[in-house]
């Protein structure tokens, strides 16, 4: 018998701004291949993370040292979203059984739109479906709100 110890890639990422893709700092764009699409990208006071149409680069900054993860929404098996008043985490398990939690911190109404936007889009992805196009439009237009302007 075998024993697998894992350690939780997200404890410390606590999303708490969505960000353009032309707000995006030059070095986490070479994470992007030509041929992907940014959906959203969030950021922490010292982190961020990128979703694109084929993957989630999350870039974690800890002293001295950054690691880099990129999870390929193919090795998803599970996920699931859970809203709380002012929060939100999305919680993914990867086909190895690993758990990926991502927290969202200090939501507004707007953020939570488009949090559960992101979430549609990643499951009709895993799901091998196509992204609609009006919703990766507001995505990254960063357009999301509920109200009419």
């Amino acid at each position: 018998m075998s024993y697998v110890e894992y350690k939780e890639v997200t404890k410390s990422f606590n999303f708490s701004k969505a960000l353009k893709e032309e707000d995006l700092p030059g070095y986490i764009k070479h994470y992007v291949l030509d041929d992907e699409n940014i959906l959203v990208a969030y950021k922490t006071s010292r982190d961020h993370g990128v979703f694109t149409d084929k993957k989630i680069v999350l870039f974690d900054n800890v002293t001295n040292v950054k690691q880099i993860h990129i999870i390929p929404y193919q090795s998803i098996s599970i996920m699931d979203i859970v809203f709380d008043s002012d929060s939100a985490e999305l919680d993914l398990y990867l086909n190895c059984a690993y758990p990926v939690k991502l927290k969202f911190v200090e939501m507004s109404v707007d953020d939570k739109v488009r949090l559960r936007l992101l979430y549609t889009c990643i499951n009709r992805i895993v799901n091998g479906q196509k992204l609609v196009k009006e919703e990766v439009k507001r995505l990254q237009s960063c357009n999301v709100s509920l109200r009419k302007k």
